[in-house]
């Protein structure tokens, strides 16, 4: 149930050619535990039971119809996907006080003349806080994740429909990119209700690393996820964590 612990669609992302119809699954349980999945492993990661933070008392959640703001009103930073297991933490994305200064967030970003233009965007789009996490795996893989919490929904929409992305496709390069490309294996059917997904691969060839990012809106609430490794970077360990991300956003 979404409302006790959120999974991730383990059988649409990267096991339609076995046809197993799982729902949102699986973070914790071993692959020999799962009808199906008893074979070598696939690359995913064991996150935690992942659970949505509560409310505070009769306050509704984002998607409600009495939430015309789109508005999150838990605590941001426990909206942030934690670490699965076997990652080493990257304490400069804790921020002060879980908030993270927006000089931190635009360093993802390329070039001088993009991080000036994004940071007027965030300022005059009325940024609220930013909360972030990020980890290293024994492969080499980074994982940095962002929440930028704004005043409402519409203003997200906004930044999502032409200013940060241009509707489908991320509008600014990343630091250790340069051509990005449709994600071509990240499945439609993965998409989570109410959340915009906006997703950049880069394109070969690869300079040193390999990138993936995803932007997603969800309410009052644009996420940042981006994924990187010497060589290249897997796309179970990507999908899975923008699909509970978004879940935990919805």
């Amino acid at each position: 149930m979404l409302h006790t612990a959120l999974r991730w669609t383990a059988a649409v992302v990267v096991f339609a050619a076995v046809g197993v119809a799982a729902a949102y699954g699986v973070t914790r349980m071993e692959r020999t535990d799962v009808p199906g999945l008893a074979t070598a492993s696939d690359g995913r990661w064991d996150y935690p039971e992942i659970h949505r933070p509560p409310l505070p008392s009769g306050s509704p959640g984002p998607f409600a119809e009495t939430n015309k703001a789109g508005a999150h009103y838990a605590d941001l930073r426990e909206l942030v996907l934690p670490a699965p297991k076997g990652a080493k933490a990257e304490a400069e994305l804790r921020g002060e006080d879980g908030w993270l200064a927006p000089e931190s967030f635009l360093a993802e970003y390329a070039s001088k003349g993009d991080r000036e233009t994004i940071g007027h965007l965030l300022t005059d789009n009325g940024l609220r806080h930013i909360a972030a996490r990020g980890w290293t795996m024994r492969d080499g893989t980074r994982t940095r994740i962002y929440l930028l919490r704004f005043t409402t929904a519409a203003v997200v929409d906004d930044l999502l429909a032409g200013k940060l992305t241009a509707f489908d496709y991320p509008r600014y390069h990343l630091r250790g990119t340069e051509e990005v490309a449709d994600d071509e294996q990240f499945p439609a059917s993965s998409q989570v209700d109410g959340v915009v997904r906006v997703l950049g691969n880069e394109a070969k060839p690869y300079g040193a690393e390999q990138v993936r990012h995803a932007y997603l809106g969800a309410g009052d609430t644009v996420a940042l996820i981006v994924q990187s490794r010497k060589g290249t970077t897997e796309a179970v360990p990507f999908q899975q964590t923008v699909v509970l991300q978004s879940q935990l956003l919805s």
